[in-house]
């Protein structure tokens, strides 16, 4: 492999890394726990929604976890040990809600005095944690020598099958960050749903 490389790089083939700095790796890290965190929140919510579904209790609110659908689960008789595990799981979606919003408050700070940040919020569908997250993962722009570039790292961009005169586009290629790729998509599904 020494060799392969030793012959390589007198020629400009082996491709530059970019190592990112401690600042881009602790800017990664806050962007990267808020969705964490909402992973965990959505584990008790589902399991409250199985105890509901293993009882053959209906659910007729639109969110069960808001004010009407607290009301709700408070009224039901469930038996025990079920009644304690929804109200244990209530107990962790709350402390997570106040970890979630904690870090949203931190992000909307954080994210503000970013040099990226605001820049991003004026395209459609980018808000705090999605345009936070985006100039965590990307880092420092200037390293990409062309949009090209730049939209290759991201993996939105169409596979190419290429043989002689033929050019075929198949799906996106997804080879990106995983996090800068979910907050793309986030925010591109937000602009779709609330065009401006």
């Amino acid at each position: 492999m020494a060799w392969v490389l030793a012959e390589l790089s007198p020629r400009d083939l082996v491709p530059e890394i970019w190592p990112p700095t401690p600042e881009v790796r602790a800017e990664r890290e806050r962007a990267r726990w808020r969705p964490h965190l909402v992973r965990h929140r959505t584990a008790p919510k589902n399991r409250i929604h199985a105890i509901l579904l293993a009882f053959g209790k209906p659910c007729p609110v639109s969110d069960l976890f808001a004010t009407g659908g607290r009301q709700l689960l408070a009224r039901l008789a469930l038996p025990e040990p079920w009644a304690g595990n929804v109200v244990a799981a209530l107990a962790l979606i709350d402390d997570l809600d106040a970890q979630v919003h904690a870090c949203e408050q931190d992000l909307r700070h954080l994210g503000a005095d970013h040099p990226y940040v605001p820049l991003l919020m004026t395209a459609p569908g980018i808000a705090w944690v999605p345009g936070y997250t985006i100039a965590a993962e990307v880092g420092d722009i200037t390293r990409f020598p062309s949009p090209k570039k730049l939209c290759g790292y991201t993996g939105l961009c169409p596979r190419v099958y290429q043989s002689g005169s033929r050019d075929q586009r198949g799906p996106l290629a997804k080879n990106g960050p995983p996090y800068l790729h979910w907050a793309l998509i986030e925010a591109t599904i937000h602009a779709a749903h609330h065009p401006c």
